[in-house]
């Protein structure tokens, strides 16, 4: 996964497909995710990713064009659901969350694209079941 800007759209080259806008990345699918800064991540937002089953064991989120500082109340109930929470800006949540896949972890990602351009940030190759 990377992250892309092109043609006025900013997203994700994921597995050869391009996700525009803010997307959740889960070990088996890709979603949209109602989110628009990193002020509109809360308890609801990260509901999704506490639900999943199997439970993750690492939840990346990319804040964007910089690392973020979320409200501790939020980190708190995903450490209490067990699921620790890795906060990078985007381009880092990407490579971050390539390394961790490649290794197996479980892991998910949410990702809101940064409004710079940047490239050179290692794509997967296309996930094979």
């Amino acid at each position: 996964m990377r992250c892309t800007r092109g043609r006025g759209c900013r997203g994700f080259s994921i597995s050869g497909s391009v996700v525009v806008g803010p997307c959740a990345v889960l070990p088996r699918a890709i979603l949209q995710w109602n989110v628009g800064s990193h002020r509109d991540i809360s308890p609801q937002s990260l509901a999704l990713f506490r639900l999943l089953e199997p439970r993750i064991e690492i939840l990346v989120l990319g804040t964007g064009d910089r690392v973020e500082q979320l409200h501790p109340a939020v980190l708190r109930q995903m450490r209490l659901c067990g699921i620790a929470v890795e906060v990078q800006d985007t381009p880092n949540a990407c490579a971050t969350f390539n390394f961790l896949t490649s290794e197996k972890r479980l892991t998910a990602a949410g990702l809101i694209p940064p409004r710079g351009i940047y490239t050179g940030l290692p794509a997967l190759p296309a996930a094979t079941d």
